[in-house]
């Protein structure tokens, strides 16, 4: 029996009451084929085919389905309660595996699924924002898809999450009013970036550090390149909005390059030393998440424009790697977890099995 489909029997299956294929073996079909960096309609029904004994072993069904039954799932499912899913998933996970020492940092950001734009609209494709539990190596929740702007769908992501004494990271575009107060209704904590589309914050914290030196350093080498990195923190002597407490800047320089300065709106008084930790564990999101997505799974190739297509294809690719996380020891390269997926019916049936 699918395990999803316990899991789905509160939601409508939007397909007429004589669908040939339940709706949670479809859905299992979906990730197994992701699992195997398998994307678009066409592909996931050739997979459901070819890879039928092993799927049989926790789905049944007789004959795949086509790809016009995968494309229609796609378009017709509706993805917040498939969001609203993969936050239950993503919960259950975490119990499963063990978080590194330090803050528990949650990362907040967008991707644009660079296929997925309408006719004549090939510079605005949707967005998923999506959260990266960086000590997890996880994504707890996302959400987007067409017509909804990176900052809807981040909003999104929050009211799905207990972020409770957790310090959530974001980029300046999410540093506003709005976004403050979210986390500081969820009793979370927060990092975000400030840029000169906040004039005023910027400058206030441009002035609040300007006589505060370094109060931290650090230098790592790797790939060929040294990074040197300096942090400073000082509090805020207005706050500027809800749960406001102190300022931070960090200055980073790879090799030879002119150093970069970034100024930071904190919600508490953050030593320097745990700021370079949470603001250097924020770009977990895009090298542990957007890269996976995009290098190993294909998400950018992925084709779905169609109504709700693009947004549902993104969910099944974040839980997808969610199951990656979990598979096998922390040393193997998710690449190499993806072929075992493909040439393992043992390996790709146990990564499944995380979802029951």
């Amino acid at each position: 029996m699918s395990c999803l489909a316990p899991l789905l029997s509160g939601h409508n299956d939007p397909r007429a009451p004589n669908a040939g294929h339940r709706l949670g073996d479809v859905m299992v079909m979906m990730v197994a084929a992701a699992l195997c960096a398998q994307t678009g309609a066409t592909n996931i029904a050739l997979f459901a085919e070819h890879r039928k004994a092993a799927l049989n072993r926790i789905v049944s069904y007789d004959r795949a389905p086509s790809h016009d039954t995968v494309s229609r799932l796609l378009r017709l499912i509706d993805p917040d309660a498939f969001a609203a899913l993969l936050a239950r998933f993503a919960a259950a996970f975490a119990r499963a595996v063990a978080a590194r020492g330090g803050p528990e940092v949650v990362a907040l950001d967008g991707k644009a699924l660079g296929r997925a734009y309408e006719t004549g609209r090939s510079t605005a494709p949707a967005m998923m924002a999506a959260a990266f539990a960086v000590g997890r190596g996880l994504v707890p929740a996302a959400a987007g898809g067409a017509r909804r702007s990176e900052t809807e769908g981040a909003a999104e992501v929050i009211d799905l999450l207990d972020l409770t004494g957790k310090t959530v990271t974001a980029d300046a575009l999410h540093c506003d009013h709005d976004m403050a107060e979210r986390l500081h209704d969820a009793e979370a904590d927060y990092v975000l970036g400030l840029k000169r589309n906040r004039r005023d914050w910027y400058d206030t914290a441009e002035a609040a550090l300007a006589a505060t030196p370094a109060q931290a350093r650090r230098e790592t080498r790797g790939h060929g390149r040294v990074e040197r990195r300096e942090a400073a923190a000082v509090p805020a002597p207005v706050p500027r909005t809800a749960g406001h407490k102190a300022y931070g800047r960090v200055v980073s320089q790879r090799g030879d390059e002119a150093p970069v300065t970034r100024y930071l709106l904190l919600s508490r008084p953050l030593d320097a030393d745990e700021l370079l930790t949470i603001t250097r564990a924020h770009w977990q999101i895009g090298n542990a998440l957007h890269w996976v997505l995009d290098v190993h799974l294909g998400e950018d190739l992925s084709r779905a424009r169609t109504d709700h297509a693009p947004a549902n294809a993104a969910l099944v690719n974040r839980l997808a790697r969610n199951l990656l996380q979990l598979i096998d020891t922390p040393k193997t390269p998710i690449s190499h977890r993806i072929r075992k997926c493909m040439w393992s019916d043992n390996y790709l049936i146990t990564a499944l099995s995380h979802m029951r």
